[in-house]
């Protein structure tokens, strides 16, 4: 017998398989506008200007510190597949030798506007609970801005969402993008959970300037 958060999961992951499926056409009204569209090589405006977990404004090159970075775009009061994407990262980056805040930066964006540093500073503490390395303190940001700077972001990453009315929730897609230091788009990495030697190689070569597939 499946547990209600099994059955959901269950249901979200058919949605997903359903979604990637079908034609744009034949998939559920609400997922014909969900996922993710490929923008390799394309550079994220480093003036967008978001606030971080204190409540400080930033603009996103603030961030970029010569080094790569990680992008997850998610809304901290999802009710599950957002908890899953940034326990599967913590738990690729975990695996890793390479440490957050030395090696490359970790920057989680809530695309839902109305959320505020408060909800940002509340997943912060849960996933470096999770991810207990001292140098990710100063370098897994996690942000929240204004509806023209979110959009500029999620279109120049392709990431595409829709509000549920039925279900009051987002539909979104789950996956992370990879960012060389000057912001371009390096590589895409889908779902919940991140093999930590893709991860790596990602990282290796978006550090490099080089543009995956």
């Amino acid at each position: 017998m499946k547990t209600p958060a099994l059955a959901s999961l269950v249901a979200m992951t058919a949605a997903a398989a359903v979604a990637s499926a079908q034609p744009a056409q034949e998939r559920p009204p609400v997922l014909r506008d969900v996922g993710y569209d490929q923008r390799l090589g394309e550079r994220v405006s480093l003036d967008l200007v978001f606030r971080d977990e204190s409540g400080r404004g930033l603009r996103l090159r603030d961030l970029f510190r010569g080094r790569p970075v990680v992008l997850s775009l998610v809304y901290y009061q999802c009710p599950m597949l957002c908890t899953l994407t940034l326990n599967g990262l913590a738990s690729a980056l975990s695996v890793l030798t390479f440490d957050v805040g030395r090696e490359f930066d970790v920057v989680t964006v809530s695309f839902e506007p109305k959320e505020t540093p408060a909800l940002a500073t509340a997943r912060k503490k849960a996933e470096l609970e999770r991810y207990r390395r001292p140098t990710a303190e100063a370098g897994w940001h996690f942000l929240t801005g204004a509806p023209g700077s979110i959009d500029g972001l999620t279109r120049a990453v392709g990431f595409r969402y829709a509000w549920d009315a039925e279900t009051r929730q987002y539909a979104h897609p789950a996956g992370l993008v990879v960012l060389t230091p000057d912001g371009r788009i390096a590589r895409y990495m889908y779902g919940v959970e991140y093999a930590p030697r893709d991860l790596r190689l990602a990282l290796v070569e978006a550090s490099q300037g080089r543009i995956g597939n």
